[in-house]
């Protein structure tokens, strides 16, 4: 640090320097201060007069880096199969468990005049159901608000002209189905700015109010009060914070895979050196990305790439939170299964159980499993541990039973990378950027947030696990001190110039 004190006439000329590292990009910060040269000035004055221009810098950068919302849940289907968050809706605000689900656009919670709505739930978490007329906060989306029209774009939606209520259906790829009215409130936000951690606000969003659930929805062993989409449509929460200025148009997730489970979800980036991108297929409805090939051990599988393309909207790879397992296309199955038993013949005893192709070992599964990279465009690529592509059943005699975890789903020619994949990784949704980013991680470790304002600001701050501390190298209270120690140096300036 060079603090450079200078008389010239009636006025000193402070410059002070500091590399100040956000995001890695150095940049350079120069405040002037201009004092009189005639009489000494009390400390106290100083410290006013400094305090005026630090009210404006903290001002200029108070507004949040970031949502941070709490995850439970694990991808094990013999235990969870789901990651779930809580969202606070309503006045006075309740608590209610939504899966996170980034395979549908809209928020939905059950109502409380719900038919086939589960009243309690094997995750033994408490179910509650939200009622608009407890709210005050609360009111109905009319057939003629334009949200309506944009609800239109992610369901099938209605208006039922007596009651002028905007309406919707939505049908899940498992069969199961909910349908509903949309209403709009206060939701709770945890937001995290980069001053003091970890604070509270709330913003008026529009999300579904279910009063009907088919299929799976209706089941109690994991049943949650509704579906948290971060879809791109214009009725996501993730578009809705963001056209009100309040949260970054990104959010990111990492999901434990060990244990218990549980994990980050974030509105903002997740920022870590290792991350690498592929861009976004663009007019697409999910989070399509160009799978390209498939490697195991380093060799690249003979897979026709127009196998991962998409054709006439149907196929391609899709990156599904929502989705417990992970599931190849057809014609790639097929010689992904053969190369993973071909590398493990000498070490393993193959056999099938229920359908599934699976492995009869005796040590540890990451000593005889290979790498299986999947290989992206741009040049991205997502290396998986045998824990990322087989599943643990049962075992016998002492041995483990492994199977692939992968699946297929019949006619579809689609990929769907799911939690067995995405876990003990940093996903990064970058939808202002339109990429999608990744790096291996311990899930359970606090992250960087970063946002990126209109202006180009970056801003860096910890979460995960709060401790209020930044990610600013150099942070602005440091400024402040050098400032005030600036102001003493000059009281005891007669002439000349010095250099610290």
């Amino acid at each position: 640090m060079l603090v450079t004190l200078t008389l010239t006439g009636a006025v000193v000329l402070v410059l002070l320097q500091a590399a100040v590292v956000v995001c890695d990009f150095p940049a350079t910060l120069t405040l002037e201060r201009a004092f009189p040269a005639n009489h000494r000035i009390e400390l106290n004055e100083l410290r006013v007069r400094d305090s005026f221009r630090h009210r404006r810098i903290l001002q200029q950068q108070s507004s949040p880096v970031g949502v941070e919302f709490p995850v439970e849940g694990t991808y094990d289907p013999y235990r969870v199969g789901l990651y779930y968050t809580t969202v606070q809706l309503g006045s006075p605000p309740k608590d209610y468990y939504v899966q996170i689900d980034t395979g549908s656009d809209v928020l939905w919670v059950s109502c409380n005049s719900c038919t086939g709505c589960p009243t309690s739930s094997g995750l033994q978490i408490p179910i509650e159901f939200y009622d608009p007329s407890s709210s005050p906060t609360s009111s109905l989306i009319s057939c003629s608000d334009q949200r309506c029209s944009q609800a239109s774009r992610s369901s099938a939606s209605g208006c039922s002209r007596s009651s002028n209520q905007c309406s919707y259906t939505f049908q899940y790829g498992d069969g199961s189905g909910t349908s509903g009215y949309y209403v709009s409130d206060l939701m709770h936000l945890d937001t995290i700015g980069i001053d003091s951690g970890s604070s509270n606000s709330s913003a008026n969003v529009v999300f579904g109010c279910s009063t009907s659930q088919t299929g799976d929805l209706t089941k109690t062993d994991r049943a949650v009060d509704g579906i948290f989409g971060f879809g791109q449509n214009g009725l996501s929460i993730i578009s809705q914070l963001s056209s009100q200025g309040i949260a970054p148009d990104a959010f990111s997730h990492c999901l434990v895979g060990s244990g218990v489970g549980g994990g980050i979800l974030v509105i903002g980036q997740i920022m870590e050196p290792n991350m690498v991108y592929t861009p976004l297929v663009q007019s697409q409805p999910h989070y399509n990305v160009n799978l390209q090939s498939i490697s195991v051990n380093g060799q690249t599988l003979s897979i026709d790439p127009s196998t991962f393309a998409i054709s006439d909207n149907q196929g391609g790879t899709i990156i599904d939170s929502g989705t417990t397992l992970a599931y190849l296309a057809e014609d790639a199955y097929k010689p992904f299964e053969d190369a993973i038993t071909q590398s493990v013949s000498q070490s393993v005893q193959p056999l099938i159980s229920k359908g599934n192709r699976c492995y009869l070992i005796t040590s540890s599964v990451s000593d005889v499993f290979p790498i299986v990279s999947l290989n992206f465009e741009g040049g991205a690529s997502m290396h998986l541990r045998p824990q990322d592509y087989l599943l643990q059943q049962n075992a016998v005699n002492g041995a483990e039973v492994w199977c692939i975890g992968f699946q297929t789903i019949s006619n579809q020619g689609i990929t769907i990378l799911g939690d067995l994949v995405l876990k003990d990784k940093i996903i990064v949704y970058d939808l202002g950027g339109q990429r999608i980013g990744w790096s291996d991680y311990d899930c359970s470790s606090s992250v960087n947030v970063s946002s990126t304002s209109s202006g180009g600001k970056s801003e860096v701050v910890n979460a995960g696990q709060i401790d209020g501390c930044t990610s600013l190298h150099i942070t602005r209270y440091e400024l402040i001190l050098a400032l005030i120690l600036a102001s003493l140096l000059h009281m005891g300036v007669t002439a000349g110039g010095f250099y610290l």
